[in-house]
């Protein structure tokens, strides 16, 4: 108990902590936050103060003390309510993360996982038959894919099986006639469109998994508690996952973490390289066109996320290694 209740006040003083940050860093910046719509404004012609202070109160741009900022800004935080998009104007925030967060948590979310489970169990198989084929087959395998960069694979994937074979779609989460909804036919559909995305990810993160789990392997089965399993008879599945692999798995399970935290700010590259409508191709969207009030609440997203991740990493710690709640 006194370690969970340690954790959730580092928990919630980390929050308080990125918060603060998030609403500091913008008010350091030169300028106002709407001067990048005024910019574009003056484009065409001096901005006269009567339209200046119009656009200013259309976008929200906040005034009072820094203090009554603060506390406005934490209630509108409670509240969900991030301020109005300078891309998208009239639309909310909220509407455009709530929109695009599905997209990201089914496509990333569900290949990072399935990533980390294989990539683990394929380390795991790896290190217990090292030095055959068993071993050399996922770990060279897995090193040459992983060597490539995202973008660098989802290109290839998109020229080869998109355009050259047309075995899929080459961009969007769904056909143009098609319409949104919960029905077998759309599911399929968007299903279709998530294969090259979804593979791209996967090659890309497969090698990783794979060689952090076998390097650990290797070192946790030369322990005396694996040697002395082994020596009592136990069958070698049960030796490999419940004794050796069990305790490897905890670095892993960090990485996995963090991994897990960072799927919010989705694949921005791959999202990018096959216009898919999740909140990394939302982001490079905000940071293209200098939407502040976006690109705030994303990376605000991002930062919690990863805070969240990482809190239940180290519950998970707790259980797997009594060590730890010491």
């Amino acid at each position: 108990m006194r370690y969970s209740l340690t954790k959730i006040g580092l928990l919630v003083l980390t929050l308080w902590a990125a918060i603060t940050l998030n609403f500091i860093l913008p008010r350091l910046m030169p300028g106002s936050p709407a001067d990048a719509a005024i910019a574009k404004l003056a484009q065409n012609g001096p901005v006269s103060p009567a339209a200046k202070a119009s656009i200013e109160a259309q976008l929200g741009v906040p005034t009072g003390s820094l203090w009554d900022q603060y506390v406005q800004y934490l209630n509108n935080i409670v509240h969900f309510d991030f301020g109005v998009s300078y891309t998208f104007f009239p639309q909310s925030v909220a509407s455009l993360v709530a929109a695009a967060l599905p997209w990201t948590l089914v496509l990333v979310g569900t290949v990072t996982i399935v990533s980390f489970v294989c990539g683990s169990l394929l380390g795991v198989v790896a290190a217990w038959r090292r030095g055959t084929w068993l071993d050399t087959l996922p770990t060279v395998g897995g090193t040459f894919a992983s060597a490539f960069p995202y973008f660098w694979t989802a290109l290839l994937l998109l020229f080869f099986l998109g355009y050259v074979l047309g075995w899929f779609p080459t961009s969007g989460a769904y056909s143009k006639t098609a319409t949104p909804e919960f029905s077998l036919a759309f599911l399929g559909d968007a299903l279709y469109h998530s294969v090259l995305p979804a593979v791209t990810i996967l090659i890309t993160s497969l090698g990783g998994w794979i060689l952090g789990m076998r390097n650990t392997m290797i070192n946790t089965l030369g322990e005396d508690y694996v040697t002395f399993a082994e020596a009592n008879g136990l069958k070698p599945r049960t030796v490999a996952l419940r004794y050796a692999a069990r305790n490897a798995l905890l670095p892993n399970l960090t990485a996995f973490g963090l991994a897990l935290g960072t799927v919010v700010g989705g694949s921005l590259l791959v999202e990018r390289v096959f216009n898919y409508p999740g909140l990394g191709y939302l982001l490079f969207t905000a940071v293209v066109n200098q939407d502040y009030p976006l690109m705030q609440a994303l990376f605000l997203m991002i930062t919690v996320s990863v805070l969240l991740a990482n809190f239940i990493v180290d519950i998970l710690y707790g259980f797997l290694d009594p060590r730890t709640r010491r």
